[in-house]
């Protein structure tokens, strides 16, 4: 089959292709097989289009142990959304500004940022920035000024919702201006279970939960699922932990395997197929402004979180249509 490389492939000739590529087996070497996974992957991604959302998904990205691939799972799951036709929000909560960076969103002291909404001296749109580097995405940076910003938070009423206030008055500005909704909402969260992440929580519809694939990793989970627990019961009830993303997978050890059956047997229902490896590029592409996606498009950390991405994004469609 000729195909032409002037139009979208369709999904039949996407999965002809991948199909006539021999699988990697036993007798092949670790590289060999890294080379034609991600041949398939490159081959199934081309040009694909994700689907939209029914409503909007607001997704926490949260781990209160710190290391874990939070911040870089949620910027690159939300480069890989946008360059998948939909819009993306990506709010960066989290002091150490991590997001921000990765993004190239500017964040030095005195940029309008999230802590000047958080305490009310902003709207959303007038501190949201567009992302440079990839169309329909779009950021809202934070800053040093963010540290301290807990204990301002007390006094403040309506401590644990504010963040669900101004996306609230976000999305019905953009209603009354007659611009289009975002589709995803994905929230950098601080690796803590502090005032931030609770305002985090309670502006969500559900919680995205990166895990490493090492022995620490499900170390603290529990007060983490407890706190889950505790916003459902009294702040917000519709909060799930929809998504467990697995990263810094290494196949070549027993450990990791070890890790992701655990996970797995856990959380069956949560955990994405696509495992997110450890990649010197992934690690690269924050100190050049970008997300690895379109720092190094075609590097295995850039297919992988692409095919998370479409994986996030079909499995919740599916869910929706099982549910109706």
């Amino acid at each position: 089959m000729v195909l032409n490389a002037e139009r979208a492939w369709s999904e039949a000739e996407r999965l002809e292709v991948a199909a006539a590529i021999p699988a990697a087996d036993d007798g092949d070497t670790p590289l060999a097989a890294q080379l034609t996974l991600d041949t398939k992957r490159r081959i199934s991604l081309q040009g694909r289009r994700f689907d939209k959302p029914a409503q909007p998904r607001i997704m926490a990205v949260a781990n209160q142990k710190g290391g874990v691939g939070k911040t870089t799972t949620a910027v690159n799951l939300a480069a890989a959304l946008a360059t998948g036709g939909l819009r993306v929000l990506l709010i960066d909560i989290d002091p150490q500004g991590n997001a921000s960076t990765a993004l190239g969103l500017a964040h030095h002291s005195g940029t309008p940022s999230i802590y000047e909404t958080l305490i009310g001296e902003a709207s959303l749109s007038e501190v949201v920035q567009p992302c440079r580097e990839v169309a329909g995405l779009y950021g809202v940076p934070s800053t040093i000024d963010l540290a301290g910003s807990e204990i301002e938070l007390v006094g403040l009423a309506g401590r644990e919702t504010r963040l669900l206030t101004a996306i609230a008055d976000y999305f019905q500005e953009l209603a009354e201006r007659g611009e289009p909704a975002f589709d995803y909402v994905l929230i950098d969260c601080a690796p803590s279970l502090g005032l931030l992440t609770v305002n985090a929580f309670a502006a969500a519809n559900e919680v995205l939960l990166p895990i490493q694939c090492e022995y620490y990793a499900l170390e603290g989970l529990g007060q983490l699922l407890k706190t889950v627990g505790l916003m459902q019961q009294h702040l917000n009830p519709t909060l799930e932990v929809s998504t467990i993303v697995l990263t810094m997978y290494d196949g070549r050890t027993n450990l990791a395997r070890q890790v992701v059956d655990e996970v797995q047997t856990h959380f069956p229902n949560q955990v994405l197929r696509t495992r997110i490896p450890r990649s010197v590029r992934i690690a690269e592409a924050p100190s050049y402004g970008q997300s690895v996606i379109t720092y190094d498009p075609s590097s295995t950390g850039a297919l992988a979180y692409q095919e998370a991405a479409r994986e996030l994004s079909a499995r919740r469609v599916a869910q929706v249509q099982v549910a109706a």
